[in-house]
């Protein structure tokens, strides 16, 4: 089985990424392909980036900054759930992903965005896919895009998604897990 985080964008009270990244961590491990761990930047609560030292060079002095780099080292794949915050996804995530360099390389990721509103995050996710290919992250073309957020959230806070947005998780679970498959023998090359 391969190592899956699911990493979620948002840190502010209230957020509904946490719901989101629960009902897709029990999709991936029902396939039977990944071993999946929600990795929740609220509760991470990763500083503003602070290292002297720029991160292609892994001298880092932080407590934080080793934990963050061994949590995404060991994973083999990654899926981020992202808001749409201003016409892109939000700042946490952003220096989550700053942090690091060498430790996102040659490895797949799926992206699930989602908006209160009617464009389902597609504009966090074409921003976030851009920054990605910078780090060398395979970003697969398969994702899964929520509009009107709330329509799919009950008084419970439970995430009940419609028939579109299950088969958009099954086709990106396809395809993440045949892309970490792939790129594992790149990944051990480099």
């Amino acid at each position: 089985m391969y190592n899956l985080k699911i990493i979620t964008s948002t840190v502010r009270p209230g957020r509904k990424g946490p719901i989101i990244a629960s009902w897709i961590k029990e999709l991936a491990e029902q396939t039977g392909n990944f071993k999946a761990e929600v990795l929740d930047l609220g509760e991470i609560n990763l500083p503003l980036m602070n290292e002297a030292v720029h991160p292609i060079l892994q001298q880092y002095e932080h407590e934080h900054t080793k934990k963050w780099s061994a949590t995404i080292n060991e994973a083999d794949a990654f899926i981020f759930v992202t808001a749409e915050y201003d016409y892109s996804y939000p700042a946490p995530l952003k220096n989550a992903l700053e942090y690091l360099v060498h430790e996102w390389a040659y490895k797949p990721a799926g992206i699930v965005s989602y908006s209160l509103g009617p464009f389902a995050g597609v504009r966090a996710l074409a921003n976030l896919k851009a920054d990605l290919l910078s780090l060398k992250v395979v970003s697969l073309a398969e994702s899964v895009s929520i509009p009107s957020l709330n329509q799919f959230i009950g008084e419970d806070a439970s995430f009940t998604p419609n028939e579109i947005l299950h088969k958009a998780a099954d086709g990106m679970l396809i395809q993440l897990n045949r892309w970490t498959k792939g790129l594992a023998s790149i990944k051990a090359d480099v």
